[in-house]
């Protein structure tokens, strides 16, 4: 099943750098956080606790995301950016919450990359998946029933979240500068799908399109 994802023309003209790149994996296998996705995890948490960063803030990536929450009036102290959430977590010393085999995976990308990354269940997507401003000015993305994540990366809504039974997931990676490191996060999390799920089929799409 392809997905098709657009960037709003508002959100396009207010961030002309950002870029999208969709995951979309189907025949994968999830279930409970295994001895493979906490390696993948430990290893991150490792990773960024050797990086000598004392605060997630101190990152240019995440400056870059709060500076982008704040251009669209969302406190990023407040509501931060998924990627600052993981790092600063891990930073403060503790550990990441082990969830399910599929989100373990795609936050040990998260973490290692620094990049916001968000996975959902694709059978319970509803048309295209569209990044948008809502009526209040906050950027989501949303389907035909209404927003699969706040904040533009902040938090997912229960809906389309990924579950022990999930076959068919898609995945979000949310790009802005200076990230340049796009393309490596999106081949590590598909050798690690392809790792755990060596049938599955995996494709990927981008917004705007190249």
């Amino acid at each position: 099943m392809n997905v098709a994802v657009h960037v709003s023309p508002e959100v396009a003209a207010a961030w002309p750098a950002y870029k999208a790149a969709v995951v979309i994996a189907e025949d994968v296998t999830n279930g409970p956080s295994d001895e493979a996705s906490e390696s993948l995890l430990a290893s991150a948490e490792r990773a960024a606790r050797e990086s000598g960063l004392e605060r997630a803030a101190d990152d240019p990536r995440i400056a870059a995301w709060r500076a982008v929450f704040s251009e669209f009036g969302s406190k990023p102290s407040r509501y931060p950016s998924s990627a600052e959430s993981l790092l600063a977590r891990v930073l403060k010393g503790g550990e990441l919450p082990r969830i399910n085999a599929l989100v373990d995976t795609y936050n040990a990308v998260s973490l290692r990359h620094v990049i916001p990354v968000g996975g959902e269940d694709l059978d319970e997507l509803r048309g295209d998946l569209r990044l948008v401003r809502a009526e209040d000015g906050e950027v989501v993305w949303r389907d035909d029933e209404g927003v699969t994540c706040r904040r533009w990366n902040w938090r997912q809504e229960p809906r389309t979240r990924l579950t022990e039974k999930t076959t068919r997931a898609f995945f979000v990676f949310d790009r802005i500068p200076p990230h340049q490191a796009l393309h490596a996060a999106v081949q590590e999390l598909i050798e690690n799908l392809r790792a755990r799920s060596p049938e599955a089929r995996i494709s990927v799409t981008s917004a705007p399109s190249e």
